[in-house]
């Protein structure tokens, strides 16, 4: 199957026809929509939790307030079910349909962590905690999702189940493999996931995503160079770690530009060197620490035996000696193509209603992302919704665009009732 569109704005035109599990994917499969005016009433209380979240940033597992805040709407929307401490700190509420004849659930997901960034905003509701902001926009997930749970427990207009997966430590600390681990999607009986990231620069209204590689894997590096120390004014007496590890920063670079294909993406990053703290003191060791991004296994792999084969030979030609440790991290974000198809299509209504566009051939970005550990374990889709004209993602001056909460909430509801149609 194949969706196209024009791309002005206001208009769209969606060409899918079906899903493969007899899913109706064309947006004209069914004329009702989510009661708008009730989402769009729901903006303001929304705002004001989103706001909320962002004065008080938590990061990683450590998101207790935030996640008793979740835990406690939940419970007063009337959700069926409410659980807590699920991959440690996070919260599922499950919201049951008017019917669930159907079998079908489907989960949703927000992140609810923070960065360590000192926030650089004057705004009335800027983080209170130093050293601590919400510049990722997880704030904003977590309201809308909110906002969605509080609409679709109000309503239950489908048939079937809808899990709301409320995860810690999406920056760095795989809050979402946490959960995995935990046994959430056997437990609660997950058939479908799909995530939802607000982009700056994509006007609100608009989305975008792709299907197969839309997010890279992230991988870390620590080259420790052991050459042998002296005095600066008699290097031949040395074997110098510095000049050793500047030629390993080098060839590392060959990497992408002489191993990888030219067609596919990789990225190889030096980003520390620690080295000596003196003037005239040659260091006995060097330490590099670095980032390897990729989109597909094979050059995943490509990538950790090149990059260990270059540092040690390199370093063994300098009579020195350098150890490698490579941590993997997330895996590629790979949106599933059904699943896909069916993300943008929902996109289009939204879109349609707020002249907005959906691009389902966005560049991959090498950013990486944990949602990629639950597109591993079932099927489903990742999306980017715009955040209009706004500071970058993690930059200090970065803040969520309230504007597009209706938006965000409006897709998941419509997300719902299109996927498990009311009987």
């Amino acid at each position: 199957m194949r969706a196209a569109w024009l791309t002005s704005p206001g208009s769209f035109v969606l060409l899918v026809k079906a899903h493969p599990s007899g899913r109706e994917q064309s947006t004209r499969g069914r004329s009702s929509m989510p009661n708008t005016d009730r989402i769009a009433a729901l903006k303001e209380e929304i705002t004001a939790w989103r706001r909320d979240f962002h004065s008080n940033p938590e990061l990683l597992y450590d998101v207790h307030r935030t996640a008793g805040i979740v835990a406690e709407k939940l419970t007063s929307f009337g959700c069926d079910e409410v659980v807590t401490g699920i991959g440690r700190t996070g919260v599922v509420g499950v919201i049951r349909g008017r019917s669930t004849g159907s079998g079908k659930v489907i989960a949703l997901r927000a992140d609810m962590d923070a960065l360590p960034i000192e926030e650089e905003t004057n705004l009335p509701y800027r983080s209170k905690v130093p050293g601590k902001m919400h510049a990722c926009g997880h704030d904003g997930h977590t309201a809308m999702l909110l906002g969605a749970a509080r609409y679709l427990a109000e309503t239950r207009d489908f048939d079937g189940t809808v899990v709301l997966l409320f995860q810690p430590a999406e920056e760095g600390g795989g809050g979402a493999k946490a959960m995995i681990d935990d046994g959430v999607m056997d437990r609660f009986g997950v058939q479908e996931v799909y995530g939802m990231h607000n982009m700056p620069g994509l006007p609100v209204g608009s989305f975008a995503l792709r299907p197969g590689p839309v997010m890279a894997a992230a991988d870390r590096f620590r080259i420790h160079v052991e050459g042998r120390g002296g005095h600066a004014a008699k290097p031949n007496e040395t074997i110098d770690t510095l000049l050793v590890a500047t030629h390993i920063v080098t060839a590392l670079q060959s990497i992408v530009s002489r191993n990888a294909d030219p067609l596919e993406s990789a990225v190889v990053s030096v980003t520390s060197f620690k080295a000596g703290e003196a003037f005239n003191v040659i260091p006995q060791t060097a330490e590099l620490l670095g980032t390897v991004r990729t989109l597909t296994p094979e050059l995943r792999d490509l990538c950790e035996t090149r990059l260990k084969e270059i540092a040690t030979t390199v370093a063994r030609a300098f009579g020195a000696t350098a150890t490698i440790e490579y941590e993997r991290g997330y895996p590629v974000t790979r949106n599933h193509e059904a699943q896909t198809e069916f993300a943008a299509s929902i996109a289009a209504k939204l879109a349609a209603g707020a002249s907005g566009t959906v691009d389902l051939n966005v560049p991959p970005t090498m950013g990486a992302e944990d949602f990629s550990f639950m597109l591993e374990a079932r099927p489903g889709a990742f999306i980017f919704m715009g955040n209009g004209d706004s500071a970058g993602l993690h930059h200090p001056a970065y803040d969520f665009n309230d504007d597009a909460i209706p938006v965000g909430v409006g897709y998941w509801a419509t997300l719902v009732e299109t996927a498990m149609p009311a009987r």
